[in-house]
């Protein structure tokens, strides 16, 4: 069962056994569940006087990995009650309403999202990209398509880029990455059989990992050196799968733009000399 249903049920029932630190931030965060998903652990540290570590430790006493995994939690537990708001699919809904309702599912998982976005993990993951000798993005089923979208979009910026789609290809692939190379690992569930024989081929090589998934606790979140969270919740009609390919083309086309920010005149160099070779696909 995924964490994200206990976040605040965890602090309530550990409550009476917490020292003064922990009840100081318990406290905290029972004051005002909502604040809390839109700051970082370095602002509530310092919000309350306490050391990050402090903050850090009483997440994983409650039994999650860190401060991002309790946050993706916590967010999930206090934008549920927006769920009837936002969709509510009926069998017998119009054609018209239906597609509104797809519309504003979507639109709140971009904001749901959005609110528990990690900047160090976003900074982090820029910073490996730029250093990288190589970069490969892997995903199969379905994260395959944001995979091969995000190969689309890298490969304008004149880094070395590779996608491949076929699962053996990946595998192939993978085994001949480097230490100075990043895996850009995208899997809604983080735990389906073909992104785990990839991710312990990339494990083995000393690849550096960057992982966007919807689940704190997955083998593939467990590994990755930098994980890119989104959120998502299914309904009757529609997966989370399906709801959480926006999220997750939005989280690369935010890691892409940094990038492109980044590289100042060599990404304009390179955008620009992509857009006059397809020049000659223009009538």
């Amino acid at each position: 069962m995924k964490q994200q249903q206990f976040a605040l049920a965890a602090i309530r029932g550990s409550y009476r056994n917490f020292s003064e630190k922990e009840k100081k931030i318990a406290d905290y965060i029972l004051n005002d569940p909502r604040n809390i998903i839109h700051l970082t652990i370095n602002q509530i540290a310092d919000e309350l006087g306490l050391a990050e570590s402090t903050v850090f430790r009483f997440c994983q006493r409650l039994g999650f990995k860190g401060f991002q995994a309790f946050k993706i939690a916590l967010a999930a537990e206090v934008v549920a009650p927006l769920k009837d708001i936002h969709e509510q699919i009926e069998e017998g809904d119009e054609v018209k309403t239906v597609a509104e309702k797809v519309f504003r599912s979507n639109i709140k998982t971009l904001e749901d999202t959005l609110q528990i976005i990690d900047e160090d993990a976003l900074k982090q993951s820029v910073a490996a990209v730029l250093s990288a000798r190589k970069i490969e993005f892997f995903g199969n089923g379905g994260s395959a398509m944001i995979a091969m979208d995000g190969y689309h979009k890298f490969v304008r910026l004149g880094l070395h880029v590779a996608m491949n789609m076929d699962a053996h290809l990946q595998l192939m692939s993978a085994s001949q990455l480097t230490k100075g190379d990043v895996a850009i690992v995208i899997s809604h569930s983080g735990s389906t059989r073909d992104v785990l024989e990839v991710l312990h081929v990339l494990k083995e090589k000393e690849v550096t990992i960057v992982c966007v998934t919807n689940f704190a606790k997955s083998p593939l979140s467990k590994e990755a050196d930098i994980i890119l969270y989104t959120l998502s919740e299914e309904t009757d009609f529609r997966s989370e799968a399906l709801a959480s390919r926006i999220a997750q083309l939005s989280l690369i086309d935010a890691l892409y733009t940094n990038v492109m920010i980044a590289r100042g005149d060599e990404g304009k160099t390179a955008l620009r000399h992509m857009r006059e070779a397809m020049s000659q696909k223009r009538l």
